[in-house]
């Protein structure tokens, strides 16, 4: 395989790239970095180590370097690393945090890298710190005068929990770039759409009172009795208006997740709070799903005499879709033989999107073993990956 050159020749390009540990040694070096996100204060943690080690290697094979705060949150960091420069280029995305885990449930410890079964083990293996090893590696075969348009490798911060990282750089207009891989695990097969995730709260206050005497207050729990109604007949409209063939539940959905209200059988609730799950499909608007919900739960609360509150517990992730057609959906299935599809989870997509980057999601290992026990990565994987990486990086930025 030809190997691109320095300026200067390859052995500078060697000499540089050898600085940089082997894909083994950084996954080990980056696993053994806790940097859990969770919106329990007891389990969060800064991602700033592994942002950091991520800029030392990244500046070492020539890459600028930009480590950016997110604004309002301690501790809390993005990477932008950039090699070469151009108006277009590409950008190879993951997030660095983990979500939390139960020690007691692993069968070796989370933080150290372990090899057994031809796959590596440890928290964040799969989901994904397992993705930034190969995308460096497959990126030490380039450099900046190999570049026609930019490779930028971008890693985020809370990903997992309020997926604030992500915001905070569409917000600040940065990367830009032209097209977009996130290297989430989908056992490298190219993911086009996902569905959004909104989770709300319902909440409705009446009056408590004697049981024997329902005059005596305003029931919040009958209130929302009916309001479950009215949610449940709007999931019943929504699905029959909206399908999608593409996912395996090609309907949205509505998760009427706990409710909790009242304290006593004697007594006449006062209140009542529901807390619920919407999963919007691709065309789906979230803000106009809100006022949708508002607007028939509304006249519930006003009929009752109820005080009510409806909030989202977090911002919600918007539905994602890139066209089939688009040239980087079409590069990906060149590339891995495997045609696009939709994946019911959700990613930091729709961000890279605002930015006006035509954007993928695909990446080494299965959703399967995230989030669980023994989150593993597959070495069948690691080959595979770097090749269709550097790929991409030819096609885009070449």
């Amino acid at each position: 395989m030809h190997q691109p050159r320095d300026d200067d020749g390859s052995r500078k390009r060697i000499s540089r790239a050898e600085t940089v540990p082997n894909v083994r040694e950084m996954l080990e070096r980056l696993v053994g970095l806790p940097s859990i996100s969770s919106a329990s204060a007891e389990w969060d943690q800064s991602n700033e180590p592994v942002v950091r080690t991520l800029g030392e290697w990244l500046e070492a094979l020539g890459f600028s370097v930009e480590i950016l705060a997110v604004p309002g949150m301690l501790g809390k960091y993005n990477l932008v690393a950039t090699l070469g420069r151009g108006s277009g280029g590409l950008v190879l995305a993951g997030h660095t945090d983990t979500v939390p885990f139960d020690d007691k449930r692993w069968q070796s410890d989370p933080f150290t890298l372990t090899e057994r079964d031809n796959r590596w083990y440890g928290l964040g293996t799969c989901d994904m710190k397992g993705f930034f090893p190969l995308a460096i590696e497959a990126a030490k075969a380039f450099t900046a005068g190999d570049l026609k348009q930019p490779l930028i490798i971008l890693a985020t911060a809370d990903e997992e929990s309020s997926m604030n990282g992500a915001k905070a750089l569409a917000e600040a207009g940065k990367p830009k770039a032209r097209y977009a891989v996130i290297g989430e695990p989908t056992s490298l097969r190219p993911v086009r759409m996902h569905k959004g995730i909104m989770m709300e709260r319902l909440t409705f206050e009446g009056q408590s009172g004697h049981s024997s005497d329902p005059g005596l207050g305003r029931s919040a729990l009958e209130g929302m009795q009916e309001a479950l109604g009215e949610l449940l007949a709007l999931r019943e409209g929504w699905q029959e208006q909206y399908r999608n063939p593409n996912f395996d539940v090609q309907v949205p959905t509505l998760n009427l997740g706990c409710i909790h209200g009242g304290d006593s059988p004697n007594r006449i609730c006062a209140r009542c709070e529901l807390h619920f799950d919407l999963r919007p499909l691709p065309g789906m608007n979230m803000e106009s799903l809100r006022q949708t919900i508002l607007h028939r739960i509304q006249p519930v609360a006003e009929r009752r005499g109820l005080i009510m509150e409806f909030e989202p517990l977090f911002d919600g992730v918007p539905p994602f879709e890139t066209q089939p057609d688009a040239v980087l959906v079409k590069a990906c299935e060149r590339l891995t033989g495997h045609t696009a599809q939709a994946v019911a989870f959700a990613t930091e997509a729709p961000w890279l999107q605002k930015l006006g980057m035509e954007t993928l999601v695909m990446g080494p290992g299965s959703i399967d073993q995230a989030h669980q026990p023994d989150e593993f990565l597959e070495l069948s994987q690691l080959e595979p990956t770097v090749k269709i990486l550097r790929g991409l990086i030819r096609q885009f930025c070449l």
